[in-house]
């Protein structure tokens, strides 16, 4: 948790935003796996990965408010 302390806000803000989204057109990974994922094709470990990848800033992101909230 003290690595979660030292990344700066804005640097994960950043990093959701750019990273989480990539690439912007025709539609973000994220979004794509996330459809992939409620309609049960995400069986690929290839896509279970990239999932994974572009959903790590979200979840870091997510969890740093909740502990800066907790606080």
């Amino acid at each position: 948790m003290n690595l979660l302390d030292q990344m700066p806000l804005n640097l994960l803000i950043l990093a959701a935003l750019t990273l989480g989204l990539a690439p912007f057109v025709p539609e973000p990974h994220l979004w794509e796996k996330l459809k992939m994922l409620a309609s049960g094709t995400l069986l690929k470990p290839i896509d279970i990965f990239d999932l994974l990848l572009h959903a790590a800033p979200f979840i870091l992101l997510g969890a740093k408010l909740l502990r800066m909230a907790l606080k």
